[in-house]
């Protein structure tokens, strides 16, 4: 692979995890079998008229680089920030919210302390967000932790949501550490995730049946089905980052491939778009995600723009260890955009009540 910078590479992190959330979300929760039907041909924008917008997965991604710029020195002030971005996500009338993340800003809003206020769940929250920390911390190990357990303790508290989102920074955290020239071995891949949840028992046999897959040389589609996922990939941790990790491995260095070998299997698409989307940019940097997929977005104040300027600073950052005051925008303009967004949204799921079956 040619050698790709690092603001290019931090820009893919951002910009391919907002592909990934435009791309899938027109297919979410909609089965392997439906999706074939109803959107035939290759993948591309198809949310209204050839266009893509972006969802919570790539809103949250925005929320984590933004505390991130403000606090890489402390990660409960970062969590603190995070919170605040959180409670104001809410009263911006969001159009989808998971059920977990929702009810722990509530308890946010009721006073509880960011580490105290996620709820007991799985979901794919953590995992969705948690890419610029791993890059950003990619030389730090204790501090690339210590983020991750203060972004995911502020909506979940179950300790596979901890896992998954640790899975997802460390295989950031590997591409900028070692410039992600050639894709790991197998077997140094495996020891990696396994390293996330060694005190899980139930993570350590998905890993042990991802090495088998591995050997085996199964498409991702496959491998989902190993999981149990013939009808598509679920909301639940322990099924969306293992079939992301797996589709990031199998076709290291071509973030197409990587990410509508996702997409195919159906079910949570946007978010395992976003995170699979997340960690192969951080392979191939911005260049090497496809142009008409970034251009292909059409969103405000939280577009792409916005995306390549916080991951710019994001890099500065990175270099200089100081703080920076977060990328300003105009997030009155968010209300009016969501409520738009809605109507988006509406308008398709009509579309999806109509044939093809």
């Amino acid at each position: 692979m040619k050698n790709v910078s690092q603001q290019d590479r931090m820009r893919g992190v951002l910009l391919g995890t907002a592909v990934g959330d435009a791309l899938g979300l027109p297919a979410e929760g909609i089965s392997r079998r439906r999706i074939g039907r109803l959107f035939p041909g290759p993948w591309r924008h198809r949310l209204l008229l050839g266009r893509g917008m972006l969802s919570d997965d790539t809103e949250h991604t925005v929320f984590v680089g933004q505390a991130l710029l403000a606090h890489p020195d402390s990660p409960e002030r970062f969590a603190r920030r995070l919170g605040w971005s959180l409670r104001g996500w809410l009263l911006a009338l969001p159009a989808g919210i998971g059920l977990a993340t929702g009810r722990a800003i509530f308890r946010l809003w009721l006073g509880f302390p960011p580490h105290k206020s996620g709820v007991f769940s799985a979901g794919n929250g953590p995992a969705m967000r948690v890419a610029p920390i791993g890059v950003l911390f990619s030389a730090d190990k204790e501090k690339r932790q210590a983020y991750v357990a203060a972004s995911t303790r502020l909506t979940h508290s179950d300790p596979r949501a901890l896992i998954g989102a640790r899975a997802v920074a460390e295989v950031c955290a590997w591409c900028f550490e070692t410039g992600a020239q050639a894709a790991p071995a197998g077997a140094d891949f495996i020891r990696l995730l396994r390293a996330c949840g060694k005190e899980d028992r139930e993570w350590q046999e998905i890993i042990d049946g991802m090495a088998g897959a591995i050997d085996e040389g199964l498409s991702v589609p496959q491998y989902a089905d190993t999981l149990g996922m013939e009808r598509g990939v679920s909301g639940y941790i322990y099924r969306t980052v293992p079939v992301a990790c797996y589709a990031w491995l199998r076709y290291f260095g071509d973030y197409e491939r990587a990410l509508t070998s996702v997409l195919d299997c159906g079910g949570d698409t946007d978010t395992a778009g976003a995170i699979v989307g997340a960690m192969a940019g951080a392979v191939v940097g911005e260049a090497g995600i496809p142009g008409q997929w970034i251009d292909g977005i059409a969103d405000w104040p939280r577009g792409m723009g916005l995306l390549r300027r916080i991951a710019d600073r994001l890099t500065s950052v990175s270099q200089t260890q100081q703080a920076s005051s977060p990328v300003g925008y105009f997030w009155p303009g968010v209300l009016v955009r969501n409520l738009l967004f809605l109507a988006v949204v509406l308008l398709h799921g009509f579309r999806r009540l109509l044939p093809p079956y």
